[in-house]
């Protein structure tokens, strides 16, 4: 391994991949209808050790139902859904197993999984307050020549195989924790990345629920 992986603050994070599904109603934020994560840290002799996995289909509201395009993507079916916990109890057990961190979320295209932690924030306060490293940043520090960030096209940069249920929370999220890696071997044999703080500054997006509220005007 690097000076990046070498440094005692990556060591001791918890790197946590996450993606979602979801619906997207009119005049509402987007809808959770599926989770999964997998949660990473260096081993003491180097390399990547996968340490905890959750996945959960979630019912969404009435106001915002599955659709035709929706499973046409992802491959969920309303009755697949009928059954499963709402998003509230889903985010909530997720929320209970972050005991042990500290914690790095890490996600393609943060601000989208961001902004569906953050509008529901009151279900998963402890998951609302992580930041995000997001590898569309780290990927465009890294690897300026691409002519885009899209997930697919950085799975065929690395020659990564894209799995049969692409778009789906799971599958999705093994491949960005894919993608994830060898972007940091990247920042490693380039030395363009040698601490946890550089990373946060080349590619971290703040917790929207961490932000200070702004006092009322009296």
């Amino acid at each position: 391994m690097g000076a990046l992986t070498d440094d005692p603050a990556v060591r001791e994070m918890t790197f946590i991949v996450i993606d979602f599904e979801g619906t997207t109603p009119t005049g509402h934020p987007p809808q959770p209808t599926e989770v999964a994560v997998l949660a990473l840290k260096i081993r003491p002799g180097g390399g990547w050790e996968r340490v905890g996995a959750f996945e959960s289909l979630m019912k969404p509201p009435p106001f915002a139902p599955l659709t035709a395009a929706d499973t046409q993507q992802t491959g969920i079916t309303a009755a697949m859904l009928a059954d499963a916990p709402t998003a509230a109890e889903a985010l909530a057990t997720l929320d209970s197993y972050l005991t042990a961190g500290p914690y790095l979320l890490v996600a393609h295209h943060a601000p989208v999984e961001g902004g569906m932690i953050y509008h529901r924030r009151e279900d998963c306060p402890v998951l609302s307050a992580i930041d995000l490293i997001d590898t569309i940043l780290l990927a465009k520090h890294l690897l300026p020549h691409l002519e885009n960030y899209r997930l697919d096209t950085l799975l065929d940069h690395y020659k990564i195989p894209r799995p049969k249920d692409r778009h789906r929370a799971m599958a999705d999220v093994r491949v960005t924790a894919e993608v994830f890696s060898r972007l940091i071997a990247d920042a490693e044999s380039t030395d363009s990345i040698q601490t946890l703080r550089s990373l946060k500054t080349t590619a971290r997006r703040r917790a929207k629920a961490s932000n200070p509220v702004q006092a009322g005007l009296f």
